[in-house]
């Protein structure tokens, strides 16, 4: 018998039926039992990494501690288990191939012919069994991305199959993600569009032993027997999952439909503990039952689509429910920043958020939104390219450097308060090269930042390439813009504050990264802090002037 059990989650039907939160949620509730859990996804696309796409294309890029530009649902992986994830937590078709071919020019392959199979297959398996092989998992859920049936997924199909078959029936299975649609015109659910998806996957040669059927409506006990029947499953193996009002419920809604007894079942592993939800819970009701509002801008050029700032989203709800308090975030488009945005929409909010992104387009819109938080003293957190544009904001009305620039904005600005790292200037490849994963960073005493985390030393995840140009330190920090945290190796700043300013923060690293339903990030849990606190004395001045 194998030590590790394997778990595989496909999709069928239809892509964005929330693969990610399935697995995530049945980790949660393993987890919860007892067992040392994980989860890897598996991405169909060519890219080595998600780290060069565009965020309209794939959301977010999440960073792991190692450095890992990954998939956004690694970030679902860790809010949901408190776990940190790695390298071998996201694998890409470009990353396999290209691993496969560096493999064939070395000649290991002894010239045989490099074929899919079994080349490009046994190095999928090889990724599978890499956590597994650690000895520090009981179980590993492999997230196939895509849909059954793209001519992408077929390699990890086939890959799939065929460990199945090496590792045994009580060592590896298949849970299928489904549509069940329902036709409002005929009134009712269809279930031949989850028929065709798990013919497809029988042609492929894998058998589903779990059904889990996305529905806006309940499933009926004969739509369940009839769907058991077409799809050669047992009924108990058939599980509903509804439409939630936060993705935060689907663990406590899996349990309910059993999902986790099932899959302990299939593994032949005790299901005897009783999953232990406590803190999960209290979350949940602190979540749901919040005891006032605060409304903060996301100043970003990505707004369109919410899962290109997933992370910031999520640790939001994490803090909101720290502080008992709902945090509703209004997206605004940097691009578009007017004054008569300021006056109708930023004025009324009780704090701003500048969002990391890269380029120029919207750059100008972000300076704005900084300018009036400051002026205007309103809680302001800027993270990564909107840490950027604070300095610059400061460099040019209140320094008097009024060509202030970056030079990834402008490359011969006279002013560069925004520069590159000597051993940068001169890369030509774009993935990869970035400063990424954990990096520690030294906190000044007595600043804002220090009394947050309650510590001197902290580690958190970066992704840039632009740095503070230290060349101007002295001038900005005698103008009152404080450095209050720096990397202790490199000297780089990693954080910096307004002195004459209630709560004002720009850290060039992703505090969102790290924030999880278990330990929301201190510095979310303290900038929504600092926006009730704005909020209360807002209403205070109106009852005031009433």
């Amino acid at each position: 018998m194998a030590d590790t059990k394997y778990i595989f989650v496909t999709g069928g039907v239809s892509s964005s039926l929330g693969k990610g939160i399935i697995a995530a949620s049945l980790a949660k509730l393993l987890q919860a039992r007892g067992y040392r859990v994980t989860i890897q996804k598996l991405d169909p696309y060519i890219n080595v990494d998600p780290g060069t796409l565009n965020p309209y294309e794939h959301g977010e890029c999440y960073v792991t501690d190692d450095g890992a530009e990954t998939d956004l649902d690694l970030g679902h992986y860790e809010r949901f288990l408190n776990v940190n994830t790695s390298q071998a937590n996201n694998v890409t078709t470009g990353r396999i191939y290209q691993s496969v071919i560096e493999k064939e020019r070395r000649g290991e392959f002894l010239g045989k012919t490099v074929q899919v199979v079994p080349h490009i297959t046994n190095e999928i398996k090889e990724r599978i069994k890499t956590l597994g092989n650690t000895g520090d998992y009981d179980i590993v859920l492999t997230e196939i991305g895509g849909t059954v049936g793209d001519i992408e997924s077929l390699p990890y199909i086939e890959a799939v199959r065929q460990l199945k078959w090496e590792l045994g029936d009580e060592n590896a299975l298949v849970i299928h993600l489904t549509l069940v649609p329902y036709l409002s015109a005929a009134g009712e659910l269809k279930t031949k569009p989850t028929q065709h998806s798990v013919k497809t996957l029988m042609e492929s040669g894998i058998k589903a032993d779990i059904l889990v059927c996305r529905t806006e409506h309940e499933l009926s006990d004969d739509l369940r027997e009839k769907l058991a029947l077409f799809c050669n499953v047992r009924k108990e193996a058939v599980i509903q999952s509804i439409d939630a009002s936060t993705i935060y419920d689907v663990p406590n809604m899996m349990l309910e439909e059993g999902l986790d007894t099932i899959t302990l079942s299939k593994l032949n592993l005790s299901a005897d503990n009783e999953p232990v939800l406590t803190r999960w819970n209290e979350f949940l009701r602190r979540h749901k039952n919040p005891k006032a509002e605060v409304r903060i801008g996301l100043i970003g050029k990505y707004v369109e689509l919410q899962d290109s700032y997933k992370s910031i989203l999520e640790a939001f709800i994490h803090a909101g429910a720290e502080n008992e308090v709902r945090v509703k975030v209004e997206p605004i488009h940097s691009e578009f920043i007017s004054q008569d945005v300021i006056d109708t929409k930023i004025s009324k909010l009780d704090g701003l958020l500048v969002a990391p992104g890269f380029g120029e387009r919207g750059i100008e819109g972000k300076i704005k939104a900084v300018q009036y938080a400051r002026e205007h003293k309103i809680p302001f957190l800027g993270i990564c390219l909107g840490m950027q544009m604070a300095v610059i904001e400061f460099s040019r009305n209140v320094a008097g450097l009024k060509d202030a620039n970056s030079i990834e904005m402008q490359p011969n600005t006279t002013t560069p308060v925004i520069s590159l790292m000597e051993d940068q200037k001169d890369l030509k490849h774009m993935g990869g090269t970035m400063r990424l994963g954990a990096w520690d960073c030294e906190l000044v005493k007595d600043s804002i930042v220090s009394g947050v985390y309650g510590k001197n030393l902290i580690t958190e995840r970066h992704r840039h390439r632009y740095e503070f140009n230290d060349e101007y330190r002295d001038q900005l920090e005698k103008a009152g813009l404080k450095v209050t945290g720096t990397n202790p190796k490199t000297g780089l700043v990693e954080i910096v504050e307004i002195e004459d300013h209630p709560w004002f923060v720009g850290v060039q690293y992703h505090p969102e990264y790290k924030s999880t339903v278990a330990n929301p990030h201190p510095l979310f849990v303290a900038y929504v802090q600092a926006a009730v606190k704005y909020s209360q004395s807002k209403s205070t001045d109106n009852v005031s002037h009433n």
